[in-house]
């Protein structure tokens, strides 16, 4: 019977598991089509259940209300709304409005769930082992597993689904508490182990009679190592409880916790390759996780159900129907993990950020995810985050991203940099008409720091025939044009150069023309730090650099800066990423060197450090330098996270005044995580680990994702290249947008007249106000 039945008529549906997800799939089939037959196994009994709150957001009941009012009518009945969230470190309590939250019991859930089941004629198995899924299959047209983050259906079929599980390094306790909160509460204390953090929020409201005070969720969190030196992996659940009783007892007002079976656990994100295999598909927890602390695994699960229901009405066969579930539910799962990851690393690493003011920590905690933003926020609470804003300096109707920033003798009007792009336009290395047009728009455009493409040292250290270089003094005339326009039309810019090697990522074509593919004629030898090809079998094998090709390479570093500087530039950049020829010193992947310069991160540094040391010698005093790093390679056994924070903190010793902290293209099989900002997160920990500014970049598409990442201390910088290709004004029509006139976004006298978005046609005719019947 698997995978050729036609949807509409009647089916026989397994689903293996009795928890919401499970639950609501098997009522929203049986509604749509009461022929169906419709077992739910679930081996434990009616009441029990993991957890206390279920959280759950208007847009899903939305969906819920259309699908089945019946449910939706009695879930709101039973709601606890509430809209502050509350973050309390030590003695300060701060309290955010505007958020809307619905909550109720999860037990309370089910029971709803299972009374819908069996007014719909669902037949429901309580205490009774479901049958492999792969037995279930032989004889239903459609089996649900819908059992869990450890769901015996995934690991049986592991070969099918693809599953990639990952443990992360919290570990964390689920309890209640016998009184309702005031509000979504994050607690922050430190014991003398180190951190840990309670998350609660009410999910049941005071009896209107006064006999009882409602009841709320407590999820109290910290890193293992704090919660074995606590001792609290050798407790039982009732000894586990009365410590975080104790040990938030404000938070409680000394009241008790209790617990619901409850153990330790470290929280396991899931995802899969495949969700649906034959006649069989994953649902909630079993296809995908997001942690808790934002509140989106029964979210998920019930809205996997809205869209598996609605996808077996629309397709004409089983197969069909499961292809579309996926393809319309993983887009947003994955965003919604991506967010969820970014939640869970932030508290991981809660510790960081203590530092901080405590409205800035604030108002980093409750944009984490990035999905709250700096806008997003302000018209939730316009009053806290101006109370942010205040603590942080920022004057007065000044944006974030409008705060004038200093890197040595040089003063940047505003945070926002034009990111290095390659142009491939320059002949023989020589910037021309389209550079001078290119950055001087850019300049024009009111960003506070322009910067150029990876600008080369050599002939034979570009990475195509259309590369800029300056290693000639028609190079240096070159760009002394670009620069002394860019000052002359558009006064307070400052324009950087990046300097850089390609290494053995030269020799190819231009991008439009095969990216990373080999000259067709024409190659020049490469170098590297060991004879790697970039892509085996595809690229030319370079050369190891000896101890003299290393020293020569040095001196056209040299060379360059002073050329740089002689053409006006205000900053320089050592480009130390993107597996160039200094990267590529620098990664276990490329520097299989058993010489002085590979081997330990140690020796690996050493000639990166070299070449900084040789270019800041002749780089005027007063001008700032940074480097570029890449903090990870994406790939196994490459740069870390950890391995990055001693490289930045390295090239800060040496006089490196910020880190531009981009990731990747080191190797060609890596393996990105793309996604909004995605990068951020690496420049935030170089910066808050070692208290030095960063350059943040990658997937930065927003003002407002700059107002967030500034105002939230996880950068000083931040660097957006294809919303400058798009639009070359972005920095000014941000400042537009936001009705910010000041002097960090000066328009150019020819352009004033532009500072205004153009009229459209009209929008505000007035709408009708009474209609009368025949």
């Amino acid at each position: 019977m698997a995978g050729a039945v036609a949807v509409p008529g009647a089916l026989r549906v397994a689903v293996i598991g009795g928890g919401p997800g499970g639950l609501y799939a098997a009522a929203l089939l049986k509604r749509l089509d009461p022929a169906r037959e419709i077992t739910v196994w679930e081996r434990n009994a009616p009441q029990d259940t993991f957890g206390f709150g279920v959280v759950l957001s208007d847009e899903t009941l939305g969906g819920i209300e259309h699908a089945d009012p019946t449910v939706h009518r009695a879930l709101s009945a039973e709601f606890v709304r509430w809209d502050t969230i509350e973050v309390v470190r030590g003695e300060h309590r701060l309290s955010s409005g505007g958020h809307g939250f619905a909550a109720l019991g999860r037990r309370r859930l089910l029971e709803i769930l299972h009374q819908r089941c069996r007014e719909l004629g669902v037949r429901l198995c309580f205490r009774t082992p479901a049958p492999p899924a792969a037995e279930l299959a032989l004889d239903h047209d459609l089996v649900i597993a819908a059992d869990g983050v450890h769901s015996a259906t995934r690991q049986a079929g592991a070969e099918a689904f693809g599953p990639r599980l990952t443990t992360h390094r919290c570990q964390y306790i689920w309890l209640a508490a016998d009184f309702a909160f005031d509000a979504f509460r994050f607690e922050i204390t430190r014991t003398r182990h180190g951190v840990a953090q309670l998350h609660g929020y009410p999910f049941a409201r005071p009896a209107p009679d006064g006999g009882g005070q409602g009841a709320s969720t407590v999820i109290v969190e910290m890193r293992e190592e704090v919660w074995r030196a606590a001792g609290l992996d050798r407790c039982d659940p009732d000894t586990s409880a009365a410590w975080c009783a104790r040990l938030f007892a404000p938070a409680l007002d000394g009241r008790p916790l209790r617990g619901n079976n409850s153990q330790w656990t470290a929280f396991r994100t899931v995802v899969n390759e495949h969700w649906w295999h034959r006649n069989t598909v994953l649902l909630g927890d079993a296809a995908h996780t997001a942690h808790f602390s934002i509140g989106s695994g029964t979210k998920l699960a019930m809205e996997d159900a809205l869209a598996l229901a609605a996808c077996l009405t629309e397709q004409p066969t089983v197969p069909e129907a499961l292809a579309a579930y996926e393809t319309e539910r993983r887009p947003v799962v994955e965003s919604t993990q991506r967010a969820a990851a970014a939640s869970l690393r932030w508290f991981e690493d809660l510790a960081r950020y203590l530092p901080q003011p405590p409205r800035q920590f604030a108002f980093n905690l409750l944009t984490r995810s990035r999905r709250v933003t700096h806008g997003n926020l302000r018209l939730r609470d316009a009053g806290f985050v101006t109370a942010v804003e205040r603590e942080a300096g920022t004057p007065p109707g000044t944006p974030p991203m409008f705060t004038p920033f200093r890197l040595r003798g040089l003063t940047l009007r505003n945070r926002v940099v034009v990111s290095p792009m390659d142009m491939y336009s320059a002949v023989d290395g020589t910037p021309g008409d389209f550079h001078l047009v290119h950055l001087g728009a850019r300049a024009l455009g009111g960003a506070g720091l322009v910067m150029t493409e990876m600008v080369c040292v050599s002939p034979d250290g570009r990475i195509t025939p259309g590369c800029a270089g300056l290693y000639t003094s028609e190079h240096e005339a070159a760009w002394r044009r670009v620069v002394d326009f860019a000052h002359r039309a558009s006064p307070g810019v400052a324009v950087g150069v990046q300097l850089g090697h390609a290494g053995r990522k030269g020799s190819t074509r231009l991008m439009w023309e095969g990216i990373d593919d080999p000259l067709p004629a024409g190659n020049w030898p490469l170098v590297a730090a060991s004879p790697l090809p970039y892509r085996p079998g595809i690229s030319q094998v370079p050369r190891e650099l000896d101890r003299a090709g290393m020293a020569a390479i040095r001196a056209e570093f040299e060379d360059s800066a002073r050329r740089a500087a002689r053409a006006g530039f205000d900053l320089l950049e050592l480009h130390c990423a993107h597996g160039y020829l200094l990267s590529g010193f620098l990664s276990p992947l490329t520097n299989r060197r058993t010489d002085a310069y590979g081997g330990s991160l140690t020796a690996r540094l050493r000639y990166p450090l070299e070449v900084f040391d040789a270019v800041r010698a002749v780089w005027p005093a007063e001008r700032p330098m940074t480097v570029r790093i890449s903090a990870t390679d994406w790939a196994p056994g490459g740069m870390t996270a950890k391995e990055a924070v001693t490289v930045a903190a390295a090239f800060r010793a040496r006089g490196a005044d910020a880190i531009d902290v981009s990731t990747g293209q080191v190797v060609s099989e890596e393996r990105p995580e793309f996604g909004r900002s995605y990068q951020a997160p690496f420049a935030d920990r170089i910066r808050n680990e070692l208290a030095v500014p960063v350059i943040a970049v990658g997937a930065i598409s927003s003002w407002d994702d700059v107002n967030s990442l500034i105002l939230a201390g996880r950068a000083d910088l931040c660097a957006l290249a294809r919303p400058h290709l798009y639009d070359p004004h972005w920095t000014l029509h941000a400042a537009a947008e936001q009705g910010y006139s000041g002097p960090a976004a000066p328009w150019p006298p020819p352009y004033r007249a532009g500072s205004r978005r153009p009229p459209t046609g009209r929008t505000d005719a007035p709408k009708p106000r009474l209609t009368l019947g025949g």
